[in-house]
């Protein structure tokens, strides 16, 4: 899958095999993305209490057992040889915490991919790789035969964060009107700043 940002920038977007873990982990770093989280993307897959319990490198070794049993956890954006974005997606049953909560619950019962988490390099921020990212994810689950995808951005048009910039891991999940860009539609509100949204995959005749 490849896509253009800039004029001269193509990003490349792969799935998180077993053979691109080092990207992965480098591309997170020691403090497993988010400075000072060590989250290692498993705070929607694990139980709130295990995942509170389980230390950094706990969560490290979960991830990479995934891409070790070809479990795909999520996606890769590069430039060149160089990793500098991630997205979580899978189906939504992969995310337990996600099924466990009371505020991004189940709508109805049609069958979900859900993008769970973005995380893009400091230096390639604001300049697409979110977007790029999106559509790779909306791309890679209708390759794996997803009808409709799911996502749970954050509005940064209401009342409460007009004028705000993001600070720290705040637009982990997503942006709205990067979701709307790409085609998903609001079917709900989480709360008063976090939409969940969704993408219908056209059928093709």
């Amino acid at each position: 899958m490849k896509q253009n940002i800039h004029e001269n920038l193509e990003v490349k977007i792969y799935p998180a095999t077993a053979e691109r873990w080092k990207d992965l982990e480098a591309l997170f770093g020691p403090n497993g993305a988010y400075s000072g989280c060590s989250c290692w993307c498993m705070f929607w897959r694990l139980k709130r209490a295990d995942f509170d319990m389980m230390k950094g490198e706990g969560r490290k070794t979960l991830l990479k057992n995934l891409t070790s049993n070809n479990q795909v956890p999520g996606l890769l954006a590069y430039i060149g040889d160089q990793p500098i974005g991630w997205c979580s997606i899978g189906p939504r049953e992969d995310f337990g915490s996600l099924e466990r909560s009371r505020t991004l619950k189940r709508i109805d019962t049609t069958p979900v991919w859900s993008i769970v988490c973005f995380f893009v390099a400091k230096p390639y921020r604001n300049k697409g790789i979110l977007s790029k990212l999106l559509h790779g994810a909306v791309e890679y689950a209708e390759q794996k035969g997803a009808q409709v995808i799911e996502g749970y951005p954050i509005d940064m048009q209401t009342h409460k964060l007009s004028g705000q910039t993001l600070k720290g891991y705040s637009g982990y999940m997503g942006i709205a009107s990067v979701f709307t860009a790409a085609g998903f539609v609001k079917v709900a509100e989480a709360n008063e700043t976090q939409l969940i949204m969704r993408y219908t995959v056209k059928n093709k005749e």
